[in-house]
């Protein structure tokens, strides 16, 4: 089955703070939000490491466009009609949690339930000049580190409560 998107090189900005954080751990790995570049470099990742993905979207589309090609033991995909389900999908500890689901206001309700739970967020789309939508600020105060990504215009943060980030990208 093929499908017609739009794709920008944009949406693959995270991908060196993601590759770093996965470097950095060897466990349980969440991706809310699957993406053309994101799900295919976990999934591989994941499966040559032996580590577990879950990915979880709300759009039935990317769900259904992305789980029949890379779902496997290792690999669960969850659709939730309303972010306000996943709370029983994350309530676990992860070492890296990809955060770049819709509605983008909607994110920082699932960084909140993940800030002890993860001991990397990697959180996509992290401008400042967006924080009126994204309201990322209100949540950053809840992390012991936070490092901001910002060779990309499409910047990236990592949080943790468990780590130091600031070596991220030297």
């Amino acid at each position: 089955m093929a499908t017609n998107m739009d794709v920008s090189i944009r949406y693959s900005t995270f991908i060196p703070m993601l590759l770093e954080a996965m470097a950095r751990t060897t466990g349980d790995v969440l991706e809310l939000g699957p993406g053309v570049f994101s799900t295919p470099l976990l999934h591989w990742l994941c499966e040559r490491q032996k580590r577990n993905l879950v990915t979880i979207e709300n759009n039935w589309k990317w769900h259904r466009f992305v789980k029949p090609y890379l779902k496997t033991d290792r690999h669960q995909f969850f659709f939730v009609r309303n972010w306000d389900d996943v709370e029983p999908y994350i309530n676990k500890e992860w070492d890296v949690a990809l955060i770049d689901h819709s509605p983008y206001s909607r994110r920082i309700v699932e960084i909140e339930k993940l800030s002890n739970l993860a001991k990397y967020l990697v959180v996509h789309d992290s401008e400042p000049w967006k924080d009126k939508e994204s309201h990322y600020s209100q949540i950053y105060p809840l992390f012991k580190y936070r490092f901001n990504f910002d060779k990309a215009d499409h910047q990236t943060a990592v949080l943790s409560n468990f780590y130091p980030v600031n070596d991220f990208w030297l």
